[in-house]
């Protein structure tokens, strides 16, 4: 039985500027040379980065980065620490810095801070690419946190300031800072989450509210796409997470059924098309 789908992509929805400017770098230098060293994953969407390696993209981390020498190297969006600079200096290694302005300036401001000898805390993922490139300006004396009631086994000063990873989500930075103000601490809070990101947290409820199914298309190491899965869920129950076609089910649907695509800022337009074209045939 043919179930006749009307299927819709949600057009804000694919990667962000961030992203695009690293990939367009790369492609450009991949054409040139025929191949490219990146310092860990270009964007968290294992497609994308596959389609990349088929074009020449060498993906290495920050203990191979010690062993190269006369080399090109991409920096990702994430952006990285300072050591990793020293190392390409000594190494003769070109690096080829695509970090997103938006962490660039929070890397700054971190730097400032820590260099102020303020207490920095960062509500971010552990071991995140961009998280490390942010401790790293505070010679990994910031502390890391995930979730607040971390902070509970941690001696904190009684004041300090509060940065956020970019693409968490900006209403739990902004209740960790009232919960932490509650605890009696003098805390300063920096708001640095990339507008890109919290503006799909605004736009994705109006979008995702028109159709009976939704289909989230992310990679699984993607944090913002976790955060952005979450606002669509809460706004449509009947959303599915997927990283690719192969992950889609027939049982998933119904027949006439509206069915909303929308992804991660690390998911690229041309993944969503094929889930399109999967469903489709349905």
């Amino acid at each position: 039985m043919k179930y006749n789908l009307k299927v819709t992509i949600d057009q804000d929805s694919g990667f962000c500027f961030g992203v695009v400017y690293a990939i367009d770098m790369a492609e450009e230098i991949l054409e040139e040379d025929g191949y490219l060293y990146c310092l860990g994953d270009i964007v968290h969407n294992d497609e994308e980065v596959e389609r990349l390696k088929q074009k020449g993209l060498r993906i290495i981390d920050n203990e191979d980065l010690k062993n190269l020498h006369n080399e090109k190297v991409l920096i990702r969006a994430h952006g990285e620490a300072p050591e990793t600079y020293k190392i390409a200096l000594q190494n003769n290694i070109m690096l080829i810095d695509a970090s997103c302005p938006v962490v660039l300036k929070l890397q700054n401001r971190i730097k400032t801070t820590h260099d102020a000898k303020e207490k920095v805390l960062i509500f971010g993922k552990h071991g995140h690419a961009e998280v490390i490139g942010l401790q790293g300006q505070t010679n990994n004396e910031a502390i890391v946190f995930q979730d607040i009631a971390e902070l509970d086994e941690v001696e904190l000063p009684s004041s300090f300031t509060l940065y956020s990873q970019t693409t968490k989500s900006t209403e739990k930075f902004y209740q960790i800072k009232e919960q932490l103000i509650a605890k009696g601490y003098d805390v300063k809070a920096n708001d640095t989450i990339c507008r890109q990101v919290s503006n799909r947290d605004k736009d994705l409820p109006a979008f995702v509210k028109n159709f009976d199914k939704i289909v989230f298309v992310s990679g699984k190491k993607s944090s913002n796409g976790k955060v952005l899965y979450e606002v669509c869920r809460k706004n449509n129950p009947s959303t599915y997470f997927i990283s690719k076609p192969e992950d889609l089910e027939k049982a998933m649907f119904s027949a006439e059924d509206k069915v909303g695509i929308c992804g991660a800022t690390s998911t690229p337009m041309w993944l969503m098309e094929q889930v399109k074209s999967v469903l489709e045939t349905y």
